[in-house]
């Protein structure tokens, strides 16, 4: 799909070039872990090049935050896999960290760098990954049976809506 000059995957098809549909908890686990290492990598980058110190700070923020989305999924996962003593345990198991489009922060950054030239262009292509983000959780946390990784995705589904928020605010405050 392409949204405003931005290629990735549409919220419908987020996540489909790894995800089949007959995932297990601890995949979608790990799949998760890798979109959010990805996400963290896209804001810090994008923070340290942006002149803008809202836009940085915002950003900077919100990297901090993937950070505890990581942390959280970490602690759903090992329910499923003790023998995961700690987080690089988990992230020996992830093969690529991947953003919410399915794409490494690199490969994004490159295919969509001459639609990101304004801060306003930078807080879209944002506002869309946390959007992908959002139905990905979502999805997720309606489609597992087991409770507790029902609400762990569904909180981080809140908080990628919280996000989204702060995101269009930013960017409504600047238009």
């Amino acid at each position: 799909m392409a949204w405003h000059g931005f290629t990735a995957a549409g919220p419908a098809e987020v996540g489909m070039a790894v995800l089949q549909g007959d995932e297990t908890p601890a995949e979608v686990i790990i799949l998760a872990y890798g979109m959010e290492e990805g996400l963290r990598g896209f804001y810090e980058t994008l923070g340290s090049q942006t002149p803008d110190h809202e836009v940085s700070a915002l950003f900077g923020k919100l990297a901090g935050i993937e950070v505890l989305h990581k942390e959280k999924l970490y602690q759903l996962y090992i329910s499923y896999d003790p023998g995961v003593v700690d987080m690089k345990g988990l992230e020996s198991k992830i093969e690529v960290e991947v953003m919410e489009g399915g794409l490494t922060t690199e490969e994004f950054i490159a295919q969509n760098r001459s639609a990101m030239k304004t801060v306003s262009d930078i807080l879209d292509v944002a506002m869309m990954l946390e959007a992908q983000a959002l139905d990905l959780y979502m999805r997720y946390s309606q489609k597992t049976k087991d409770e507790r990784s029902k609400k762990t995705l569904y909180d981080i589904a809140e908080e990628e809506k919280a996000h989204l928020a702060a995101l269009g605010n930013l960017r409504e405050a600047r238009t």
